[in-house]
C-alpha cells in the first residue's frame, strides 16, 4: 500500500550500502527518506525540523544502535530531550530481553532486527505512520483529555505533546480509570512484548508522563501501587 501523502523518515546510519539500501526502498514505498550518517548530524535534522529551519519534517526517524563516537541509544535520547515526540526505531544486531529493554528506556518506541530484511522493514514503517483515523473520540478522566485523533493530551487546558509510546501508555490508562493495572497487564497491552525478569522500562514511561503532566505543579494522577502495578486516580 502507496501512501496517500509523502511521509518523511530520517535515516541515521553510518554504513553507506545499508543507508542507501534503506532510503531506496523507503523511496519505492512512496515515503520522503532523509539520510544522516552520524549522530551529530541527524541531531542537527531533528533541532532544525522542531525549529521550523527545515521544510522537511521527519514523521519517523530510523537510528542504528551502532553509531560512530555515540551510541544510537545515547542519540536517541537526546531526540527525546529535545522534544522530538516522531516514532523512533533502533536497528539492532541482538533481540534479548536486555536489549530490548535498552531501546525502550532509551525512548525508542520499537526496533528492527539485523540482518535487513525490506519486507519486515517497509511493515514496520506502515505500522508507525498509518493515516490517522478521521475521528472526534476523546477520553476524559477529570481535568485530563486525550485527543485519539491527534495523540494529544490536554491538562486544566495545557497541550502535552506525546511520543507514541507516551500516547498509548495513557490511553490505556485512561481506558481503565480507577482499575489497578499490574506491570504484565501494562507490557502486554503497551508494548505487546513478554519480558523476562525484571525490567524498569514502565517506571521509565511512567515517570516522563508524570513530569509531562505535573509540569505545573498539578497533582498526581498516575499512581503508584506497591508490589502490584499502577493505577490512574484522583487522590
Amino acid at each position: 500500500m502507496i501512501p496517500s501523502h509523502s511521509s518523511c523518515v530520517l535515516v541515521i546510519e553510518p554504513d553507506d550500502t545499508l543507508a542507501n539500501q534503506l532510503a531506496f526502498d523507503l523511496q519505492e514505498a512512496g515515503y520522503d527518506a532523509i539520510v544522516a550518517h552520524d549522530a551529530a548530524s541527524g541531531l542537527q535534522q531533528c533541532r532544525d525540523a522542531s525549529s521550523g529551519q527545515s521544510h522537511r519534517q521527519p514523521a519517523l526517524i530510523v537510528v542504528d544502535r551502532m553509531l560512530t563516537g555515540e551510541s544510537g541509544l545515547s542519540l536517541c535520547r537526546n531526540i527525546r530531550t529535545i522534544g522530538y515526540c516522531s516514532p523512533v526505531l533502533i536497528l539492532m544486531a541482538r533481540d534479548t530481553v536486555d536489549d530490548r529493554v535498552a531501546c525502550l528506556e532509551a525512548g525508542a518506541d520499537d526496533y528492527i532486527l539485523k540482518p535487513y530484511r525490506a519486507e519486515d522493514f517497509l511493515k514496520l514503517i506502515r505500522l508507525y505512520l498509518k493515516p490517522d483515523v478521521d475521528t472526534n473520540e476523546q477520553l476524559r478522566f477529570g481535568d485530563l483529555v486525550l485527543d485519539i485523533s491527534i495523540r494529544r493530551a490536554i491538562y486544566n487546558s495545557r497541550g502535552i505533546d506525546l511520543t507514541m509510546k507516551e500516547f498509548e501508555l495513557l490511553k490505556f490508562f485512561m481506558e481503565h480509570p480507577r482499575e489497578v493495572l499490574t506491570r504484565e497487564q501494562i507490557l502486554e497491552n503497551v508494548w505487546g512484548y513478554d519480558f523476562l525478569g525484571e525490567s524498569n522500562v514502565i517506571e521509565v514511561y511512567i515517570r516522563y508522563l508524570r513530569l509531562k503532566i505535573e509540569e505545573e505543579g498539578q497533582k498526581r494522577l498516575i499512581q503508584t501501587v506497591r508490589g502490584v502495578g499502577y493505577v490512574l486516580r484522583e487522590s
